[in-house]
């Protein structure tokens, strides 16, 4: 079970290494594949999408495409917003002309759903589309993977030595205060090293911004705890182990990207604020 872990992860990281490389339409490409299964795990998770003849399942899944085609050639966050209303106001539309074939729980579940994984991930494109944005993006990884890593390290070195506190003990019994203090101090910690020794000397117009990576890297980590946490709530009142069994070792997409998808935006946000 860890080598198939470990073989995974690897091979995801080297796509998604790839991908972000590349930027532009290949980025989109992956964000698009990743937002699709997402969309698929929540729905079946929120009991939306049975049914062969399901509008709401096949509607989201043009949706979904049709979103990242337009935030592909319209960049920008002000296109995300509209493009995401616009999708909105058609589910409320499917709603209303198939009623009562739907109910409230269904729609805004389905709106959730879009929203919560496609549109969150979505902001790692604006983000690379940034001046140095190639570097810019890689926070997004650095705050989520970064952050769950030290917290279960921190966990497990003060869980042997000084004993730990339970940060939520019905949702997430094995995650301590101890461990997220951990894991979001050594998410700046990374994340001042990254710009001390890499953008220092590869991206010249990031250079002496340790400070604010340090900032990023604390607030992102604090907040990928949360979609950690978010998505794992889900699954609890659902009554379900994993979201899918996509990726060997890991389970779905929601279960390996629930803190990436929560942190996009965020990055996207802190950068616009703290970069310029």
């Amino acid at each position: 079970m860890f080598f198939k872990r470990l073989i995974s992860g690897a091979v995801m990281l080297a796509l998604t290494f790839v991908f972000i490389y590349f930027g532009g339409y290949a980025l989109a490409v992956m964000l698009l594949f990743l937002s699709e299964v997402a969309f698929f795990e929540l729905g079946r998770a929120l009991k939306i999408f049975e049914g062969r003849q399901n509008a709401l399942m096949i509607y989201g899944y043009i949706a979904v495409a049709a979103y990242y085609f337009v935030l592909s050639l319209i960049p920008g966050h002000q296109s995300a917003v509209l493009c995401a209303v616009l999708v909105i106001i058609g589910f409320l539309a499917i709603y209303v002309f198939s009623f009562p074939k739907y109910d409230s729980k269904n729609i805004t579940s389905a709106v959730f759903s879009f929203l919560y994984a496609p549109v969150m991930l979505s902001f790692m494109l604006p983000t690379r589309q940034f001046e140095e944005g190639l570097f810019i993006v890689w926070m997004v990884y650095i705050c989520s993977w970064g952050a769950d890593t030290l917290a279960y390290c921190v966990g497990m070195l003060t869980g042997k030595t000084i004993g730990n506190h339970k940060m939520t003990p019905k949702l997430s019994p094995k995650k301590s205060i101890e461990g997220a203090v951990g894991g979001i101090l050594g998410a700046a910690l990374i994340a001042w090293l990254y710009a001390k020794f890499v953008l220092n000397n590869f991206a010249p117009g990031l250079a002496g911004k340790e400070l604010e990576f340090a900032i990023i890297g604390g607030v992102g980590g604090a907040i990928s705890m949360i979609g950690d946490l978010a998505a794992s709530a889900i699954k609890r009142n659902e009554d379900i182990k994993d979201y899918g069994h996509l990726i060997p070792g890991h389970g779905g997409v929601m279960d390996r990207f629930d803190s990436v998808i929560i942190t996009a935006p965020l990055i996207y946000i802190l950068a616009t604020l703290l970069l310029g």
